[in-house]
This record gives C-alpha cells, structure tokens and sequence, in this order.
C-alpha cells in the first residue's frame, strides 16, 4: 500500500534498506518454508528464486528456541523471567550494532496468546521490575517479554496479534518514559478489514443494525492456535471492539472461529447482517471472503515497518493513533471505519513530505 501515488512524496525507507531478524521456534530453513509457500500458491516460484540470498542473508540472523520468548523461562534454561528478558533484550542490542542500524523496528507476529488476568505488578512498574527477578516466578506473558526488550532497545514497536503485549498499563508507562513510537495491534486483514467498511455504511444510512453474526474458518498454524478455546478468546474480543463502537454497542454480534486443517493457508469469513431501515423495512445482507491470509498480513508488515521507521528517523515518538488503519485495536484512536483510517493515515504520512518550494 505504502508504494501508491499516495505515498509518492513520503520519505520512506526502501525495502532493500532493511536489514531483517527475528526469533523463532521453528528449525525449518526459510528457503523451505518458502517452497511450502510455492506450493500452496502463494509465491511464485520465480520470486523464490530471486530473493534467495536475502532469504540465506535473513536466516543467518534469525536467533534460536534458546532465546525465544516465553512465559517460562525455565523451559530454555533461565531462572528468572529478568534473566530472559535480558537475553532477549542482548540479541536485539548485537543486531542493532552489528548492522549499524539507523532505526530499530520490531513487529509482533507470533502466535496469538490468551488473555492474561489482572495484577497488581501491572500498573506498577517498580512492582513490575521486582516481579521479574523472582525465581520461577511466571509474571508476563510471552508477547510481553517481547516488548519489555523492544522497549530497552528504543524500538519502534507494533503486534500484528491481539496478545497482551504492550497493553499492560506497566509496560506502556515504560514506552511513554523511553519516548517509544509505537502504534496498533492485531492486524485487520479479512473478516474486520471487511465489517470496518460495511459498518459506517448502515450507520451513515441511518440503518438499524440488529444482529451481525460471523464464522471463521481457518487452517494453517494461525487456525491451530485458535483452535485452543483460552487462546482464541483474545482474538474474539479484538474482532469484536469495531463492531461495538461503529453500530452503538448494542448489536447482537455471535462469532465463532473454526479450525478445518484441510483449508491450509486459506481463511475463510462468513458474516450475516439483519438490519431495518426506512419504516422498519427489512434488509439482510450475507457476505463470503476467502483469501491467503499470511498473504493479506504479509504486505501490511512491510508497510507498518515503512512508516514506523520513517517517523522514527525523523524524531516522532508516542503512540501514532494513525496507523489505526491496519488494526483492530487502533491505540490513541477510537476511530474504526476504514474509509476515515485511510485519510488520516494519508494525511499523517504526507506531513513528513519535504514542501516543494514554490517557483518564483
């Protein structure tokens, strides 16, 4: 998206100027991951080919299950979840100088977790910090270790999931004491990319929403993780917040989220929509999205990472309610209506342009 004529003015950062890393459980070397892509039709197979030193490039910058992120730090040989944060945080630290990074950006796109019970230690960071270096002491969930490192490092920050992440209260003072540009999490890019359209549609035409009931079906390991009924219930309260605000909190909006393995990379939403209108006349509308949806999220990544980098290099700081667009969760915004998150994003963006100077 970041690539349009919109955009043709903004100074943003080539796609060769990014230097990528990343932590993962998985041993699969990437060019085989991207063979498995091919194969599901996702990738052309000339595109593999091309981009196979930067794959090779990326693997070797890809740090192992020792230093992943998880709630207990025991499993990969820490005591304390201060000493994995540590880790985490270290390896951030050697890419960044490594590299000689000019920027340091880090996006969230693992697996979604569960929602975490309120503590005390959240509101608290001096709690927080002491929590931490309890031994065995299992404090924060996994995302959150993420953005504790993130925020040691003065990255830019985004999650791409609707684990817990930076919205522990604690962790966002911390990001607000570094001055850390953050903006948004899970990212829209099927089912509620579709409703945040459909939603100011009815409202602006003064049609009453009754109902909007939605099913998901999803393979893949994103519908493997959503399978679990503690897991998935972050994603059905992100998926649900937009319908809420847009229609007036009082639709009856049902949701379920299926895993039916044989789809593989395809999601698949179903929604209905009962609505009156003028005279109380009846309108019902059923709409049917199926689409690769690591190849929706995919193009997104690249444009956050865009953006966030090139407000970074250029001193902004704090939340950036404007990249609301991508999300589900827009932080310090309470806008979801996609059509008003793309003005303002346009907008936010073309403000970093370099004025032409008039001709005299």
């Amino acid at each position: 998206m970041t690539a349009t004529a919109e955009f043709a003015g903004v100074p943003l950062p080539k796609y060769a100027d990014f230097v990528v890393a990343g932590r993962d459980l998985s041993t699969a070397p990437l060019a085989k991951r991207a063979e498995a892509l091919v194969e599901a039709g996702l990738l052309p197979h000339h595109v593999v080919a091309a981009v196979s030193d930067r794959l090779a490039a990326t693997e070797a910058e890809i740090v192992g299950p020792s230093c992943v992120a998880t709630p207990d730090p025991s499993t990969v040989g820490a005591s304390t979840q201060a000493e994995l944060i540590d880790r985490l945080s270290d390896a951030m630290g050697s890419f960044i100088s490594r590299n000689a990074l000019d920027v340091f950006v880090v996006i969230d796109v693992a697996s979604t977790q569960p929602p975490v019970p309120d503590r005390p230690e959240y509101h608290d960071p001096d709690l927080l910090r002491a929590a931490l270096c309890e031994k065995d002491r299992m404090v924060l969930p996994a995302s959150a270790l993420t953005a504790l490192a993130a925020i040691r490092n003065g990255a830019a920050y985004s999650c791409f999931t609707p684990s817990p992440s930076m919205g522990v209260p604690a962790l966002r003072s911390l990001a607000d004491d570094a001055d850390i540009l953050c903006g948004g999490q899970d990212a829209k890019t099927g089912q509620t990319l579709l409703r945040t359209v459909l939603a100011p549609m009815f409202a602006s035409r003064a049609m009453t929403v009754h109902s909007w009931a939605g099913t998901n079906l999803l393979g893949g390991g994103d519908g493997a993780t959503l399978a679990d009924p503690v897991a998935v219930q972050s994603k059905l309260a992100s998926k649900q917040r937009g319908i809420q605000q847009m229609l007036g909190g009082s639709v009856n909006a049902p949701l379920h989220i299926d895993y039916v393995p044989d789809l593989g990379e395809t999601k698949v939403a179903w929604d209905h929509i009962h609505a009156t209108g003028f005279l109380g006349g009846q309108i019902t509308l059923q709409t049917i999205w199926s689409a690769p949806d690591s190849a929706l999220a995919a193009p997104l990544v690249l444009d956050v990472a865009r953006l966030l980098a090139m407000a970074r290099m250029r001193g902004a700081h704090g939340v950036v309610g404007e990249l609301g667009f991508f999300f589900k969760e827009p932080w310090g915004s309470s806008t979801h209506s996609l059509a008003a998150q793309y003005e303002a994003l346009v907008q936010w963006a073309q403000s970093f342009a370099t004025p032409v100077p008039a001709d005299r």
